[in-house]
């Protein structure tokens, strides 16, 4: 079974420095027939303006990935972890047991594009963690990517949660096959441009929830980037 989602149905928030959309209910958005999808529960699409950004906050038992779309974004955490994201960066933060940190768009001109989404974590109260790494257009083009996985095979980000994520990148001719265990989920978030999901039309911001499927088909791209999510039910 297959449902989609499309882009215009999730939940909006415009603060002036920060404009975003809400895959799930989160904050002021609340949608009680989009809580989460298996262990996924937030994927908030960020705009950040320049010389703004999110202060030092908290967060606890959480495992939260940041995907950078456009400009650079500054990281700042309690575990003394200091880094600037830019495109192709995948971050992973595990907040376990409690940490703070800070993001920032520090360019004077440049709004920073984002993703950021949080996965519950296998277990509760584990020690904070951090994890960046690199994954070029090279890596990603005509093909999913594991990105972040449980074992941190292939290069990954090492995710403490029964999830994996995928990314991609697909135009033209180019297309790929995931097949799919029967006891987990899928989740496909379309970031940018224009792709068939098994057959299915989806365009920029759009969403498909699949279950019971044996296997997820990516073609028809049109300058498409897309995220797979494998989730246990």
């Amino acid at each position: 079974m297959m449902s989609l989602r499309k882009s215009g149905e999730r939940g909006r928030a415009d603060h002036g420095w920060l404009k975003s959309f809400h895959s799930f209910s989160f904050a002021d958005y609340y949608d009680p027939d989009h809580m989460g999808f298996g262990g996924l529960r937030v994927i908030n699409e960020d705009w950040i303006a320049p010389g703004t950004g999110f202060g030092t906050h908290g967060h606890r038992d959480m495992e939260i990935v940041t995907y950078v779309l456009e400009g650079e974004l500054a990281h700042r955490d309690s575990m003394g972890n200091g880094a600037v994201m830019v495109p192709g960066d995948v971050q992973r933060m595990s907040a376990g047991t409690g940490v703070m940190h800070s993001e920032y768009n520090h360019a004077p001109a440049d709004t920073t594009h984002l993703l950021q989404i949080w996965i519950e974590p296998g277990e509760r109260g584990m020690a904070p963690g951090y994890e960046q790494k690199h994954f070029t257009a090279e890596e990603k083009r005509g093909r999913l990517r594991l990105v972040a996985s449980p074992d941190g095979r292939d290069g990954a980000v090492t995710l403490h949660a029964p999830a994996r994520l995928h990314a991609g990148l697909f135009d033209g001719s180019e297309k790929a096959r995931l097949a799919l265990d029967p006891a987990q989920l899928a989740y496909v978030h379309v970031v940018r441009g224009q792709i068939q999901v098994n057959g299915a039309p989806l365009q920029t911001g759009d969403a498909a929830m699949l279950s019971d499927e044996p296997s997820l088909q990516l073609d028809g791209g049109k300058g498409a980037e897309v995220l797979v999510f494998e989730l246990q039910k």
